[in-house]
């Protein structure tokens, strides 16, 4: 049985053209010809066709398929191993290509939409999407969330760093007033954890007091965000949980 050019393409999924070109170069020489000079092809030719295919998908040239097919003295498992090595190095790219369209992605959900480099000096060493999946599942359902994204989305590079440069200045002002002595439940500590509140709802979401006490409590019983507080003076965690307590007390008062 013998098959046409026309049927081979569409069995191997190649162009006519290729078929040809095979043929042209000497590579896959069809068995027989119609009276008419068409090429017709064997199931021999098939199995030839399926090597070359498989050495194509591989990456070797066609000169070194072609050796491959017709040289009995050729170690076909020496151009396997060299071509291993390749495509193992190949994989390993992809790999990396791949987890950075990953980190791409995950920016992106984050409203984040800054280059590598203006994210390095916006950000510095902290990792704005260090916990994007977390957040998107413990609050992907609310409107907070939602009106994040919808806000972080609009942002430009000077909007990040303008945020960013809000809340060290409130970090260095709340770290001297406890410094000072300054009691939670003081009037400047208070005053400062209402700057908390609000510079939530105006880079964030709204953030009514009773979303800020739970906030508040996160900032404790989470031991991550315990520590990033901590890191500017011990006992900051707290010492803030407390204060935006009693400024939430003091305006529903």
């Amino acid at each position: 049985m013998s098959y046409s050019v026309g049927q081979v393409a569409g069995f191997a999924n190649v162009t006519v053209r290729t078929l040809h070109h095979y043929d042209d170069i000497g590579l896959l020489v069809p068995s027989e010809r119609s009276h008419a000079g068409h090429r017709r092809y064997s199931d021999a030719d098939l199995d030839r066709l399926q090597q070359v295919l498989f050495y194509r998908e591989l990456g070797f040239p066609l000169d070194e398929v072609a050796a491959l097919l017709d040289d009995p003295a050729a170690d076909p498992r020496a151009h396997l191993r060299r071509r291993h090595e390749l495509l193992t190095a190949r994989i390993e790219k992809l790999r990396k290509m791949a987890a950075a369209v990953e980190h791409a992605m995950e920016a992106r959900t984050m409203g984040i939409n800054l280059t590598p480099q203006e994210r390095f000096e916006v950000f510095g060493d902290k990792d704005p999407e260090q916990y994007a999946e977390e957040a998107e599942q413990r609050w992907g359902g609310t409107e907070a969330y939602a009106e994040s994204q919808r806000r972080a989305a609009r942002y430009t590079k000077e909007d990040w760093k303008r945020l960013m440069a809000e809340a060290d200045e409130w970090s260095e002002r709340y770290t001297a007033l406890m410094a000072e002595g300054e009691p939670p439940a003081g009037e400047r500590a208070m005053d400062m954890a209402e700057e908390h509140r609000r510079h939530i709802g105006t880079w964030y979401y709204e953030c009514p007091y009773e979303m800020h006490q739970c906030l508040g409590e996160m900032y404790v019983s989470d031991e991550r965000f315990k520590a990033f507080y901590d890191a500017m003076r011990p006992g900051l965690a707290e010492h803030l949980r407390d204060a935006i307590t009693a400024n939430a007390a003091r305006h529903s008062a």
